[in-house]
């Protein structure tokens, strides 16, 4: 199975798409000036201490207070507290905690206002994102994640991912890690770790170390609602979380995020740095070349079609998402009804594992399969499912078909869903059923062209258009494209995007940056 990871960037944010196989398996999209990601370190306020849910709600810059139970304070919290407010007051400066002074730790179902009080100043790391109208889930259990480790400050244990099933492994790492472990610093052993020798653990953990002294730093000068470390952008997670050794191809059309992956897979994984490759195709864009544009309208959409034959009918509500499988208009015997029934349902459950992961759809999803007669048939779709979503990141848990034909599925949401809007009112028409004559249109484009190549002087200019528009503007020998350049003496390149409706257009300038048109 071939792995890829898709890059692209433009004016509104960051696209990654990864691909298995040449189908899409996730999406995610990061803006311009993305904030409270999970992972995100701030220095908040407790703005309200709720005795009655066990909980605060802490100030940390959101349009919502983010929310923080007292089973997320962790046992070390006021050790935790002392720290920050030490260092704020330029009481400890030792770069590590080698000889911090430590408070008990709580208790584990105390109270938390014997812990916090309103106007406190307390450092917390964002453990679920803001969704819906919800603050972001806060928690102190401060933990940084690494390649191989992750670093968990107050702490002196070490443990090792479940899925590293092989004691004689698990073993092996733990007394691989103890020599190397910084004092008062736990580790957690991440599945990826199987198999690394100690330097590259030990550079792994010296890196976290390195955080770790930037928080230090960085909570002397921190103002509430401040950003004390944040997590390394979400191309840079993915990359860490994802690349191994069955990755062929990281292809990125941004020069300086093609920089910043290529240092950063040296540093994690040098074996790997060849993978990592610049798109430069100045014809198509990156998710057209790699037919990813294609592939987010058909798989986004209410209505999902199966491989062969059937489709999924997926309705997102506030409370939970509803998936219907249907068989769709085939001609079935009804002896055959059970055989296809199954089949369908098989090939279901493949396309909605995708689906979970694809759109990050979290909370409670109930699929409402076909009927099926057959026990056996009900128990081996269950098994099915469980088996899909192994491989996903997200926990999850799976409930057997009950009677109804129905199964339901938890999943742990820590970031909105992906929603990409597959229908909408066409761009081109604004609804009304009529758009502008194509002669408006071409005369649009020639004129912004003249006035930018004749009166700005604009040196390099690219113009983005419809697979359509492409087609009439290089038709035959002297093109329209050609008579620009016989009348300007500079050539104009052409750039292909389904995205856009049929007369829009876009033109960039050398920086692919897009221009303001007349």
């Amino acid at each position: 199975m071939s792995n890829e990871l898709i890059i692209n960037k433009s004016s509104e944010g960051t696209r990654i798409a990864l691909l298995q196989d040449k189908e899409l398996v996730e999406f995610h999209q990061e803006g311009k000036e993305s904030k409270f990601n999970v992972g995100d370190l701030y220095l908040g306020t407790v703005r309200k201490v709720v005795p009655g849910m066990n909980a605060a709600f802490v100030d940390v810059g959101y349009e919502k207070d983010g929310f923080l139970h007292y089973l997320d304070l962790g046992p070390n919290i006021k050790s935790l507290n002392l720290f920050v407010k030490q260092v704020m007051n330029k009481k400890y400066n030792d770069t590590l905690l080698e000889n911090f002074p430590f408070e008990p730790e709580i208790e584990k179902n105390g109270n938390i206002e014997e812990v916090l009080v309103k106007g406190q100043k307390i450092l917390v790391q964002v453990e679920k994102e803001p969704i819906s109208s919800k603050g972001p889930r806060l928690s102190c259990q401060i933990s940084l994640a690494g390649r191989y480790v992750v670093l968990v400050p107050f702490s002196d244990s070490i443990s090792v991912s479940r899925k590293i099933s092989d004691n004689v492994e698990r073993k092996r790492l733990i007394n691989t890690a103890k020599p190397i472990k910084p004092n008062n610093f736990g580790l957690i052993i991440r599945t990826v770790a199987e198999g690394v020798e100690v330097d590259e653990l030990q550079r792994d953990i010296q890196s976290l170390v390195d955080k770790w002294k930037e928080i230090r730093k960085n909570l002397k000068t921190a103002e509430s609602r401040d950003m004390v470390l944040g997590e390394i952008n979400r191309t840079s997670a993915l990359i860490r979380d994802l690349v191994n050794e069955s990755f062929d191809n990281i292809l990125i059309d941004d020069m300086e995020l093609f920089n910043q992956a290529s240092i950063y897979i040296k540093q994690v994984a040098p074996d790997k740095e060849k993978i990592v490759k610049y798109h430069n195709n100045s014809k198509s864009k990156l998710f057209e070349s790699q037919g990813i544009e294609k592939q987010l309208k058909m798989l986004f959409g209410k209505t999902v079609s199966l491989k062969e034959g059937g489709y999924l009918i997926i309705e997102h509500t506030e409370a939970l998402h509803v998936v219907d499988v249907n068989s769709g208009n085939k001609a079935i015997k009804e002896s055959d009804q059970e055989d296809t029934a199954f089949k369908t349902n098989l090939m279901a459950v493949q396309e909605l594992s995708r689906q979970l992961r694809l759109r990050d759809m979290g909370g409670i999803i109930v699929v409402d399969f076909i009927d099926m007669k057959s026990q056996d048939n009900r128990k081996e779709i269950y098994e099915a499912m469980k088996t899909e979503l192994e491989s996903d990141k997200a926990k999850s848990v799976v409930l057997p078909i009950s009677k109804f034909g129905l199964m339901q599925i938890t999943r742990q949401r820590v970031r909105p869903e992906m929603n990409i809007t597959t229908s909408e009112v066409c761009p081109s028409c604004g609804g009304t059923g009529k758009i502008s004559a194509s002669v408006n249109v071409i005369n649009d484009i020639e004129e912004n062209v003249k006035y930018l190549l004749t009166q700005q002087n604009t040196k390099k200019i690219k113009l983005v258009v419809h697979p359509f528009m492409d087609s009439y503007l290089t038709k035959g020998l002297f093109s329209r494209r050609m008579k620009w350049m016989m009348s300007y003496k500079k050539w104009v390149p052409l750039v292909v995007d389904s995205s856009l409706g049929l007369i829009d257009f876009q033109i960039l300038d050398h920086n692919d940056e897009k221009i303001e048109l007349l």
